[in-house]
């Protein structure tokens, strides 16, 4: 017999002993204040069920969500039903939401409206990351294929592909971005000129891929640099390769990509390559003073307001 069921018995046992003799016997008797087993008696209708004590849980929470706030919250994902967490708590802030993220979250998917599928994927287990110190200590650059599915079929008739060039730095994450034709070691080192004019810090080492672009590593041409290589030399900064056939050690700008694809590319569609490089300098400026959760909810941009400050 557990602790419940004996703690209902001994109830009903005072009770009854109350209908007998009095409820002051019973009270000297149980050593019990009257008024606790008045209540008892009360509650009493011939079962022991009845004697069960109730939920101390409260209805209400005096922190919970407003009829006003889960009106907005369900408006704002109705109309925009692709945006994920982090952006749409960050609109929902800006139109005076005041709630945490993880408050957000739990209200979503109590509503139902987010419910994020779990990864059956084997956990990846990281090995230490080595933390920037300073702005400019690592850049990271990729290039990415702009998706044909965001080009007319009169731009992929003329110009074939679009190419956007990407630069990170580990620190601020900070990003510079660059509309091209093609990829080739004469594009990257364009970008290249264009990345150290436009940080506003001397860059001291740059990560790369292995791809054709940026080294002749993996090419039959192994031992002979490419421009761009030459091109780092000439200006003393360091050229870091990561291990072949593992994007994640570029990791911030691949990820910095997953965002361009749902937050930028899937919605659009370039009618030429001015219209590209036109948007994609917007969504540079955008990306660029958006907060971000590894940076403790500041934007690149005051990232590297707040080290110059420092």
């Amino acid at each position: 017999m557990n602790s419940i069921t004996q703690d209902i018995l001994y109830k009903q046992s005072v009770v009854k002993y109350s209908f007998k003799y009095g409820v002051t016997k019973a009270a000297i008797k149980f050593k019990m204040h009257r008024k606790t087993i008045y209540r008892w008696r009360e509650k009493y209708d011939g079962t022991p069920a009845s004697l069960k004590n109730k939920s101390r849980k409260p209805h209400s929470h005096p922190n919970q969500h407003t009829e006003e706030e889960i009106k907005k919250i369900k408006d704002y994902k109705y109309k925009n039903k692709e945006t994920g967490l982090v952006v749409l708590w960050v609109k929902l802030r800006r139109s005076g939401y005041t709630r945490s993220i993880t408050s957000l979250y739990r209200v979503m998917q109590r509503l139902g409206i987010y419910n994020k599928t779990p990864s059956k994927k084997k956990e990846y287990e990281p090995k230490p990351y080595q933390q920037m110190t300073h702005p400019g200590e690592r850049v990271q650059v990729d290039v990415k294929y702009v998706p044909a599915k965001s080009l007319t079929k009169e731009v992929k008739e003329k110009d074939g592909r679009y190419y956007q060039y990407t630069a990170i730095d580990e620190y601020t994450r900070q990003r510079i971005l660059w509309a091209s034709k093609e990829h080739s070691t004469y594009a990257s080192v364009e970008f290249l000129k264009i990345i150290t004019k436009k940080f506003k810090y001397k860059i001291e080492c740059i990560q790369t891929d292995n791809g054709a672009e940026f080294t002749n590593k993996l090419t039959t041409y192994r031992d002979k640099k490419t421009k761009f290589e030459k091109a780092l030399k000439e200006q003393g900064i360091e050229h870091k390769l990561i291990k072949p056939k593992t994007p994640r050690h570029n990791g911030k700008v691949e990820r910095s990509h997953r965002k361009d694809q749902e937050r930028f590319y899937y919605n659009k569609v370039f009618c030429s390559f001015e219209d590209f490089k036109n948007r994609l300098k917007y969504w540079e400026k955008e990306y660029n003073n958006f907060p971000m959760k590894p940076l403790g909810w500041k934007s690149p941009n005051e990232k590297y307001l707040e080290y110059i400050k420092s």
